[in-house]
């Protein structure tokens, strides 16, 4: 049994799938990330250089800074209403709405509109986004999903959420769609793949196009829990003026191909022998998410590369303002990060951006 399966969270999987059958991909993820007690989540600080991974607001100032602006230009846009809703959504440490807070203490009116609320399900998590926030003199409402968000103009931000989310993935097996899972070896002690032995009714989510293509033993990944939050985001935004800026990393349009991965101190790890104790992501597909938040009422807007973004927002020059502030030492880390945030060959166009806007909304900067 290797390490990983000695773990409190690799047995309770094991013995429900001895009492279960396999599971599906999407609950073990599901679990391996958000349990209670054993999740990923629920018991470690992932972020940063001590952690499994780094994210942008992690690497600079300058990335949540620029998202604030962009927030209060479109709020600007909204015409500047009294009331705003502010989300993040999986606000990790607290650090990128902190960030953006301050820089946007800039445009009048905009502080005074706005109240903070935070989707976040891990306890753990939501304790380091207190202590980041009421360093900004600021007290988050927060929410475990988006269902209960209030009423109100929205203004959204989603950096690095929906690559979180529970996928599944299917396989081709002669010109049918089949579920892989995850269920037991031969001696039924440790977690391995199988695949379900009927077609899987998730075979509709897969775009046509993709689906026409595959050759047989070929993976997609589809994302129900991805596609209902951006249809419900949409059906808010046919209602309440607003918009969502959603970055991540991923395909502008459909594509095959098995992304899921596991990371752990910042290296890629082996996915079964590692729940619960590495972070498990795969690639978003903004294509089909923008056409959820269309369908629920939405306007949509990109995708377009970070790094396009980013420069449209100013980096350049607010990068060029730290330096102008900085010892040599530092000029020499800001100059890094700007350039790990928009160079193509780091995160530029890896990591892309979508925006989903209420139909009469100006085109958003950037887009």
């Amino acid at each position: 049994m290797t390490d990983g399966e000695s773990t409190g969270l690799s047995a309770h999987l094991i013995r429900r799938i001895h009492a279960e059958g396999p599971l599906p991909l999407a609950d073990v993820m599901a679990t391996a990330l958000t349990h209670p007690r054993l999740g990923y989540y629920a018991t470690r600080d992932p972020f940063g250089a001590a952690g499994d991974f780094i994210t942008a607001p992690e690497i600079s100032q300058m990335f949540g800074e620029l998202i604030g602006l962009w927030a209060a230009i479109m709020w600007q846009a909204m015409g500047a209403p009294d009331r705003l809703t502010l989300v993040e959504l999986g606000p990790g440490r607290g650090t990128l709405m902190a960030d953006a807070l301050r820089a946007a203490r800039v445009v009048p009116g905009f502080p005074d509109s706005v109240q903070v609320h935070l989707v976040e399900a891990s306890s753990t998590l939501r304790a380091l986004q207190d202590k980041a926030l009421a360093r900004s003199g600021v007290r988050p409402k927060w929410h475990d999903t988006v269902g209960t968000l209030p009423d109100l103009p929205m203004i959204l931000i989603a950096n690095e959420f929906f690559d979180a989310l529970p996928i599944q993935q299917l396989v081709r097996r002669k010109r049918r769609w089949h579920e892989r899972q995850i269920g037991l070896n031969a001696a039924g002690d440790a977690l391995a793949w199988t695949e379900a032995p009927g077609p899987s009714p998730l075979e509709i989510l897969i775009d046509p196009a993709v689906a026409r293509a595959a050759g047989e033993a070929e993976i997609v990944e589809v994302c129900p829990s991805g596609l209902s939050i951006a249809r419900s985001l949409g059906e808010r935004l046919a209602t309440w003026p607003g918009a969502c800026l959603v970055i991540d990393y991923g395909y502008a349009t459909p594509a095959a191909g098995d992304s899921l991965q596991a990371l752990r101190g910042h290296r890629f790890a082996d996915i079964l022998s590692t729940l619960g104790s590495a972070d498990l992501t795969a690639h978003v597909d903004f294509s089909t998410l923008s056409r959820a938040a269309v369908e629920g009422g939405a306007r949509a807007h990109g995708p377009v590369a970070q790094g396009s973004l980013l420069q449209a927002l100013g980096i350049d020059a607010r990068a060029e303002a730290l330096r102008r502030a900085a010892s040599p030492e530092q000029a020499d880390a800001i100059a890094a990060a700007q350039h790990r945030l928009i160079d193509p060959s780091e995160m530029g166009t890896l990591f892309k951006a979508v925006a989903w806007t209420s139909s009469d909304m100006p085109t958003p900067v950037g887009f």
